[in-house]
């Protein structure tokens, strides 16, 4: 896979989650067996806002050529991911989250081996 191409993809993600969790926090967790108070909607909105920022940034550097602020945006793009994807599964194991929040881990696992590839693989 491209580098654009898994930009853009990570772009189309973050649009959809941002959004649903930006105006339909509740439902979107409720549907994943969540139950959210006054400061859980927050958390979520909160979130939503972020995912919007990692857009922005996906799709306006998805043209990014090799230099120090594409291996930068590597970085931080694996390890968010990862963390993410340690923290989602941990949250479905425990029953935070039912059998949908695999789907979740299922796509944080996907950005992570992406980025640890391009990461690990610098002529890639």
């Amino acid at each position: 896979m491209k580098f654009k191409t898994l930009m853009i993809i990570k772009a189309v993600i973050c649009l959809t989650f941002g959004f649903l969790l930006l105006v339909f926090p509740g439902f979107l967790l409720n549907l994943m067996g969540a139950d959210l108070g006054p400061g859980g909607l927050f958390t979520a909105r909160e979130y939503g806002a972020a995912l919007v920022g990692t857009l922005l940034l996906t799709w306006f550097a998805r043209e990014a050529g090799e230099s120090v602020a594409r291996r930068a945006i590597i970085l931080d793009l694996f390890i968010y991911d990862g963390i993410a994807l340690v923290v989602t599964s941990y949250n479905v194991f425990t029953g935070v989250l039912n059998w949908l929040g695999w789907g979740i881990v299922a796509v944080y696992l996907f950005f992570t081996v992406g980025y640890g590839y391009f990461w690990f693989n610098k002529e890639a």
